[in-house]
């Protein structure tokens, strides 16, 4: 469940930054939120700092699910809008469930894997 609810929080934090970017002008200030993935390398480190490398590797495992449902998410998105008949708004509210649901079962597959 722990899992369930960082993959959650996860993609739910990259979705506001994706439309922060998105929504702020100039565009040119939409690369600043492209720092998401450093944003998250430190964190891994002052995770294994603090916590210890057990707790990192959990924390890393949910960060390469997250990614893994992120590419779903990207590819999906792309694909409906590049037609023409959707809006942004629902395609990117559906994605957004693929994103959570690929993230979650890549992280229990990641956990079973891994164990």
């Amino acid at each position: 469940m722990q899992l369930l609810v960082r993959f959650l929080i996860g993609g739910a934090v990259v979705s506001v930054f994706a439309l922060a970017g998105d929504l702020l002008r100039p565009k040119s200030f939409a690369g600043l939120f492209a720092a998401a993935p450093s944003v998250a390398l430190a964190t891994l480190a002052l995770t294994a700092w603090q916590d210890g490398a057990t707790v990192a590797a959990t924390e890393a495992r949910s960060m390469a699910a997250a990614a893994l449902g992120f590419i779903v998410y990207a590819c999906l998105t792309r694909r409906l809008m590049s037609s023409g008949r959707w809006a942004a708004a629902p395609v990117a509210t559906a994605a957004l469930a693929v994103w959570a649901l690929i993230a979650a079962m890549a992280g229990m597959a990641l956990a079973r894997w891994l164990s």
